[in-house]
């Protein structure tokens, strides 16, 4: 006898299976991660047809099968129809819905991280044209504190000592993905030997590198860089909060923004051991102009 249950869910993705259906990965908040099928999804009437699109909510009602669940009705809390229309904010959201995919257990309640994520694609779809990539770097950094692995920021770690910015001067710190966060330039040498020390910058996005055959996942970074990591971890929007004066040009740009979005994708690829495939398209999407609102 088959086996039904209400969930709600928000779809991180679908696939075509069969001649009609979708193949939808559903993180709900009472199950966790759920793959299911909508039967008949891609026909032209269907009624699931919108419902079983990418980052719909719905109040499901789902029939457990041996080896697929199958989604049978489904009723639509919320929907972001401007992440749709924007290929930047589309692809933002997607690179998110790649971290909770990393991290989402199925069989057991992920509250917390469906909410998470939901308050993020919000905020990306609300956010001006210029904060998108900010909203992005925030969200990225939620998660990985929520996955309980976000990098440290604050202290180093090599010495556990408080790390202050210095905004007067050419002042730098090391990342490393491989320590866990910042450490102090004097004390590099004493992070893992797989990881690579990298260079100040000769040209945009090029470092020359000291050292032979030394990994990738160190870094020398600014204190700008540093002074927006370590305000990434607050709830509030980024954008949201005051700024210091010798932060007020630097913190709106876009190259700074590709720099820290940079740093993090490599420490979440290091941490969760899996490449993001929307990543790619970033580079992409923030190389080009960034309209008007």
């Amino acid at each position: 006898m088959s086996r039904s249950y209400k969930t709600t869910g928000i779809n991180l993705k679908g696939m075509p299976m069969g001649e009609s259906d979708r193949l939808l990965t559903i993180l709900t908040i009472e199950h966790g991660l759920i793959r299911a099928i909508a039967p008949g999804a891609r026909k032209h009437k269907s009624r699931l047809g919108g419902r079983s699109g990418q980052f719909v909510i719905n109040n499901l009602l789902v029939v457990q099968g041996k080896k697929l669940d199958k989604v049978i009705q489904a009723e639509t809390v919320q929907s972001f129809p401007k992440l749709a229309g924007d290929l930047t904010r589309l692809t933002a959201s997607q690179y998110l819905a790649e971290l909770v995919l990393s991290q989402a257990l199925s069989g057991q309640p992920q509250e917390t991280l469906f909410t998470l994520f939901v308050e993020h694609l919000t905020r990306l779809e609300q956010a001006p044209a210029g904060g998108v990539l900010a909203s992005l770097c925030q969200g990225i950094f939620h998660l990985l504190a929520l996955a309980g692995v976000a990098p440290e920021v604050r202290q180093c770690c090599v010495s556990q000592e408080a790390i202050a910015p210095d905004l007067t001067g050419h002042w730098q710190v090391g990342f490393s993905a491989a320590a866990g966060g910042v450490v102090k330039v004097d004390l590099l040498d004493q992070i893992p030997k797989a990881s690579r020390i990298r260079g100040p910058r000769t040209a945009p996005g090029r470092y020359p590198v000291r050292g032979a055959q030394l990994g990738s996942e160190t870094t020398l970074i600014s204190a700008v860089e540093l002074v927006l990591l370590q305000r990434l971890g607050s709830p509030e929007l980024i954008s949201s909060q005051p700024q210091a004066d010798a932060l007020s040009d630097a913190q709106s740009t876009s190259p700074l923004w590709q720099q820290i979005e940079r740093l993090l994708r490599h420490y979440a690829q290091h941490h969760f051991d899996r490449p993001i495939r929307s990543a790619s398209l970033i580079d992409t999407c923030f190389a080009l102009p960034v309209p008007a609102d």
